[in-house]
């Protein structure tokens, strides 16, 4: 895998320096041609100017014999000014079709390398699964485990499958976002109850980290409950894939500014400011698949963007204090009922 890695970097350079080897000859070459013009421009003056000192009635007509001198001159002066205004909209037209050229085969590589590095962690993410829940039902055929062992061993193969449902989901979901050929289901829904039951399952989910809520109760908004499920668990699974283990993840729903706001926080290493924006693009993730610790598809990020945007919010990452990432969510159009 790191050779087909090295080979993608190598087959970049090589695409880049073709790419200006052909730029740069193209504006030699018409730096040329403008040379060659320009030369050419000087011959035709030179030859006029040998014809007219020969006439014989040059020194009789000295009036004519002067102004034939300036129409001379001032053909040289505008064929020297067509040649140089031709020449330069040629070399802008040239770069700046360069310029979309090389943003464009750029753009597609750049596309390419994210597909190499989906396709590399969504392998991982669909063995890694099926291989324990493989293992955990093999021991269970194989071995005669007492009722505790045995539970334990299916709770753990629910897990995994509880896991790899998620990942297929992510998958079809994204590709019917993109193709715009899935509809919400907005509905009234509770979503202090949403987020709480989201909360608990998630707790019981994830073992290695502490999930701490401070729901505001009672509020209420019109909205996809499934995707507003994948919302929170994309966000929290998140964290906890980032985040040292037995650290701290903490779920905020509260109010601010006539806004509701979901905060998803974190101690993990945090997002350098740089990749703040793009960590939400599909496929995008800081790194490559063979150096970063954690594994991830890529899709949870983009999709909980993709969801956000469709129900009228907004999402940024923040940097939490002393260390590690807040991910906030803004929703404008809710309610908050009272007793």
């Amino acid at each position: 895998m790191m050779t087909k890695i090295f080979n993608k970097m190598q087959e970049g350079k090589s695409v880049s320096l073709v790419y200006f080897l052909v730029l740069a000859y193209t504006i030699a070459a018409l730096v040329w041609w403008g040379i060659l013009l320009f030369r050419q421009s000087e011959q035709i003056s030179g030859f006029e100017r040998q014809n007219l000192y020969l006439r014989v009635d040059s020194l009789a007509q000295p009036i004519a014999h002067q102004l034939e001198l300036q129409r001379i001159n001032k053909e040289e002066h505008m064929r020297s000014f067509k040649y140089l205004g031709e020449g330069l909209i040629f070399l802008g037209i040239i770069l700046l079709g360069a310029l979309f050229v090389y943003r464009a085969v750029w753009k597609y590589m750049k596309l390419s390398r994210q597909q190499q590095n989906f396709m590399m962690a969504v392998t991982h993410e669909l063995k890694s699964p099926i291989a324990a829940a493989k293992l955990n039902l093999e021991t269970i055929r194989k071995h005669r485990l007492d009722e505790e062992k045995q539970l334990k061993l299916i709770n753990n193969t629910i897990r995994e499958t509880n896991r790899l449902d998620q990942l297929c989901n992510n998958i079809l979901l994204a590709a019917q976002l993109e193709t715009h050929k899935y509809q919400l289901y907005k509905e009234p829904l509770d979503f202090s109850a949403l987020v709480a039951g989201s909360i608990k399952d998630l707790d019981g989910r994830i073992g290695t980290h502490q999930i701490e809520a401070d729901i505001l109760p009672d509020v209420w908004l019109d909205g996809d409950k499934l995707t507003l499920q994948i919302i929170l668990s994309n966000l929290v699974e998140n964290a906890a894939k980032y985040a040292p283990k037995n650290t701290v993840i903490i779920v905020k729903l509260f109010e601010s500014d006539d806004q509701l706001k979901l905060q998803v926080i974190d101690e993990g290493p945090g997002i350098p400011e740089e990749e703040k924006r793009r960590i939400f693009l599909k496929f995008y993730r800081v790194g490559n698949e063979n150096t970063r610790k954690a594994k991830g598809s890529g899709l949870g990020l983009f999709l909980t963007a993709k969801i956000v945007e469709q129900h009228g919010g907004e999402i940024e990452v923040k940097d939490n204090l002393p260390v590690g990432s807040c991910f906030e969510i803004t929703l404008p159009e809710y309610s908050v009922q009272t007793a």
